[in-house]
């Protein structure tokens, strides 16, 4: 990026107006026993160290990023609470140091960095763990005071960005609304499963639970799965298309001799997740379509239009439902496989969509009260020979029924600075292309639908 390395790894300090001081062990431990000093909080006193300590994040390399006007910059989380830049070596006392110092690579007249709202931890904002801090050790904090600082940056770079593309503007219309979208976003930070205790009606059921592994909790996965490319590329179109959450089913084949569960054919819901009077209809539509192809429910999908691709509470216990309801009465088992996909959250690796496999193991019989276990499903996928007239006959009927949505994404508008989202959607959609190359044209033509739909 135009720097270049020292000779041996130095911190580097200047965080411009807003940099985070470091404190002293027992300044640290005061933050716990004082009260009434949310600015102190919150403009100082919680550093990278108090969340390492406190276990909110942990040390590892390219933990840390930040994207800024189009650039990405990767740094390692070191056990002292410092960054250390993976392009040049460099050592960075605090997030702001570290933000302002690539920002000014970018943009010269960038004056400080706003660390906290710029540098993100595996993908979410630091300064939502900052939050998370505050309200478990000082609940009585000012929370304006957190935002202050996001909102403050964020409006900072957008400015600079509308800026830099100024004289681009007539090829990139809508880049500006898109950036100002994505701020919007109230983004969520997964919790790990062993935080969460006996079941609670206060819990918000909309908490992210991150996925655990079949080893992690001594246990084998029961089954093997195998998932065609047309299925993926099918869910992943719907996925993409709307701002709102879908729902779809999943038909395919379980051979209880090989214990593998072989998914098909992915069966979209053309309805609203609220509509409750069209719903059943169109699960006796998917029911009547899964008949005429032998093939048996075998799972479901649903997506995280803008966040992270990972079971809420009341994602597992709709999926726990599911496993009970398709295995049924005569105790023989069948597995049920969920599918949470990703699409428009920033945390993803370039422009395809985070497609996640998962399952539930129920609690240990004595602890009934507890959620079930959310584990991470491993799957075999097939690439398909060919797009089938199946899975483009439901992708224009996909097409049609989102035509008028208010909720239609605009695939005119930017992604990012260099990507529209008709890029996005094509570059994810390409992840699962079938064996014949052909393919390509054929899409073109629900490519051009989807343009003229603006």
């Amino acid at each position: 990026m135009g720097s270049e390395p020292p000779s041996s790894p130095q911190a580097v300090e200047d965080g411009g107006e807003e940099d985070d001081e470091e404190l002293s062990g027992g300044e640290e431990a005061d933050l716990r026993s004082s009260s009434g000093r949310g600015s102190l909080l919150t403009r100082r006193g919680i550093t990278l160290r108090v969340l390492l300590k406190d276990g909110l994040v942990e040390p590892g390399d390219g933990m840390l990023s930040i994207h800024y006007l189009g650039k990405n910059f990767v740094g390692d989380l070191l056990t002292d609470g410092k960054i250390r830049w993976v392009e040049t070596g460099q050592i960075f006392n605090s997030p702001s140091a570290w933000a302002t110092h690539c920002k000014r690579l970018v943009n010269p007249a960038k004056k400080s960095g706003c660390g906290w709202a710029s540098v993100r931890y595996r993908g979410q904002k630091l300064v939502q763990y900052k939050t998370t801090w505050l309200h478990k050790y000082q609940p009585s904090a000012d929370m304006s005071l957190v935002s202050e600082e996001d909102d403050d940056e964020d409006e900072e770079d957008g400015k600079a960005a509308v800026q830099a593309d100024e004289k681009n503007k007539n090829n990139k219309p809508g880049i500006h609304d898109v950036m100002v979208s994505r701020r919007t976003d109230r983004e969520r930070i997964p919790v790990r499963y062993c935080t969460l205790g006996t079941r609670d009606a206060a819990k918000d059921p909309h908490t992210l639970v991150e996925l655990s592994a079949f080893s992690a909790i001594n246990r084998f996965q029961p089954f093997n799965v195998a998932v065609s490319s047309n299925v993926l590329l099918l869910m992943d179109f719907h996925c993409h298309l709307t701002t709102s959450e879908v729902v779809g089913y999943l038909g395919g084949r379980w051979d209880t001799n090989t214990q593998l569960l072989t998914v098909l054919r992915a069966f979209p819901c053309r309805t609203r997740l609220a509509d409750r009077e069209s719903a059943s209809a169109v699960e006796e539509e998917i029911c009547q379509n899964l008949f005429m192809r032998g093939l048996s429910l075998v799972g479901w999908y649903h997506s995280h239009p803008r966040g992270p691709a990972l079971p809420s509470l009341q994602d597992i216990d709709s999926q726990m439902d599911h496993q009970l309801r398709l295995q049924g009465s005569n105790n023989g088992f069948q597995p049920c496989l969920g599918i949470i996909c990703g699409p428009y959250y920033h945390g993803n690796q370039g422009v395809a969509s985070t497609i996640t496999p998962f399952w539930v193991v129920p609690p240990p019989e004595q602890r009934p009260n507890d959620y079930g276990i959310p584990v991470a499903v491993e799957v075999t996928y097939v690439q398909d020979n060919f797009l089938t007239s199946d899975v483009l006959n439901e992708m224009m009927l996909l097409v049609e029924y989102y035509r008028a949505a208010p909720d239609l994404v605009q695939f005119n508008q930017y992604w990012c600075p260099d990507t529209t989202m008709m890029d996005k959607i094509k570059g994810s959609l390409s992840c699962h292309a079938p064996k014949d190359q052909a393919y390509s044209q054929i899409l073109e033509h629900v490519y051009s639908q989807l343009c003229s739909m603006h």
